[in-house]
């Protein structure tokens, strides 16, 4: 028969320190529990009941470059850039679904166009 391991409990203190340092470490649960043992469901029960910055979703803290933040954080001509970047990307997406939605259906019903009657057997 499998023994059951003994649950470890926390202090308060503890709890507070080990939160304390995820927090400033950026830690996410799973480097939590291998760090301490604690599991992540105590973890975030932890952060709801004792406090503790709430993670945004996304990028950890300081997981990007120099480059990206100083880009972020600078100029304006990067933030012009970028959105001239990106509408021209969405025209260009929105022309390759509409070709391709067109395609599909074309495939899909044959060639015929709006309103010609289907050519009888």
């Amino acid at each position: 028969m499998a023994r059951k391991r003994a649950r470890k409990q926390y202090t308060l203190p503890q709890r507070k320190q080990i939160l304390a340092i995820a927090d400033r470490d950026g830690l996410t649960a799973v480097q939590v529990k291998m760090k301490y043992g604690v599991t992540p469901v105590t973890y975030y029960s932890w952060r709801k009941k004792y406090g503790g910055a709430p993670r945004k979703r996304g990028r950890k803290p300081g997981s990007g470059s120099a480059v990206r933040t100083a880009a972020a954080a600078g100029s304006g001509l990067s933030a012009q850039v970028r959105n001239v970047v990106q509408s021209k990307v969405r025209g260009m997406v929105e022309e390759i679904v509409r070709s391709e939605v067109s395609r599909y259906v074309n495939e899909l019903f044959g060639s015929r166009g709006p309103g010609r009657p289907r050519k009888k057997k």
